[in-house]
């Protein structure tokens, strides 16, 4: 296959994704950051509010047993996703983490679908296959949650180079945490990324922890210190200050799409459950769970409402307007329909030719 034949199979690729705003060509404009208003700060709050109820649903549904498998909840983190995709245009691409439901929300996947996915109905956004590791919604640009640590940098860079072969204005987003900064998956990713000067946004969830062991005990490096050895633009940012990520992120993003190259954007953050839910937590100091709980990026978003002068009915009917809507995504996951075993292999074998 010649590259013209490579492109063309690139861009079908797109196509059939029906991924909003790819057909942008690239421009030298750089978007001009908005001050932060009111109800910019209200749509942060929410979406923060939003992840939050909504993992404390999912976290609730497991216990009841609603939901197979394991589940990992970015309780505490909802700060970075809610950010992060502030800034974001519908077409960028994200690849996403084993603790993924946070950054599906925040990239506007329906929450009917994603809890029906998470329940294992039919009406899922993967039809119940892909289930709380797996998330993915090809039609929003969210190529997928990934269960493998790291497995999704090199995604959003090929993801990447496609935006760049089109002709695109589109960057790609690719989360990861801390624990997958020994993985040599990540270091191929920033040297490719950086040797090609693709437009990726590289967004590391630090909150400290690799799954079990504090990451200070595992990495002999900074990630800025990292950054450096690969020419990498970094930043270092409060990640429980939702209204701090998303104007970091903003600045990041018209770096990346005047074609300097790729970012990495590190977010401060705080994990205030366990690795995966049901995780005693008995390696963890009680000390730093109870701190955690004074980071609390919610918290901090609902204070900065509150000293804009916004009104505790204001926020109140924030908070009825996303109890109502994960209610009602309960109640049509609940009411969905069991996968059907015939259907099992569709999508995973081609129709026989011949």
């Amino acid at each position: 296959m010649n590259m013209r034949q490579c492109l063309d199979s690139v861009d079908r690729a797109v196509e059939l994704l029906h991924i909003p705003g790819a057909g942008e060509k690239m421009t030298n404009a750089t978007p001009r950051a908005k001050p932060l208003d009111i109800s910019k700060m209200k749509a942060l709050y929410r979406t923060v509010l939003l992840i939050r109820r909504a993992e404390e649903r999912i976290r609730d549904l497991c216990v009841e047993g609603a939901v197979p498998g394991f589940i990992h909840l970015s309780i505490g983190q909802e700060a970075v996703a809610a950010g992060v995709m502030s800034a974001l245009d519908p077409g960028d691409t994200v690849t996403s983490t084993h603790r993924g439901h946070g950054h599906a929300i925040a990239k506007g996947v329906p929450l009917e679908g994603l809890f029906a996915e998470l329940l294992a109905r039919d009406e899922g956004i993967c039809r119940g296959r892909g289930g709380s590791m797996h998330l993915a919604d090809l039609s929003r640009g969210l190529l997928g949650a990934n269960g493998i640590v790291a497995a999704g940098l090199p995604i959003a860079v090929g993801s990447a180079l496609a935006h760049r072969s089109l002709g695109r204005t589109l960057l790609a987003a690719a989360f990861f945490g801390d624990g997958a900064l020994a993985e040599g998956l990540v270091h191929e990713s920033f040297n490719l990324a950086m040797l090609w000067r693709l437009p990726v946004l590289f967004v590391c969830e630090n909150n400290g922890w690799g799954e079990f062991s504090p990451s200070a005990g595992q990495l002999a490096f900074a990630l800025g210190d990292l950054a450096k050895a690969y020419r990498l633009p970094h930043r270092l940012v409060d990640g429980n200050d939702v209204a701090e990520v998303a104007a970091a992120t903003a600045k990041a993003v018209a770096s990346v799409r005047r074609r300097d190259g790729p970012y990495l954007l590190e977010c401060s953050t705080t994990r205030m459950r366990g690795h995966y839910e049901g995780d005693p937590q008995r390696y963890r100091n009680p000390v730093d769970i109870a701190e955690s709980a004074a980071r609390d990026c919610v918290a901090i978003a609902a204070a900065k409402l509150r000293d804009m002068g916004v009104s505790a009915a204001a926020m109140a009917k924030i908070e009825h307007e996303v109890d109502s809507a994960i209610a009602a995504a309960v109640a049509a996951a609940r009411a969905g329909r069991a996968p059907s075993f015939d259907a099992a292999a569709a999508d995973a074998y081609a129709a026989r030719i011949g």
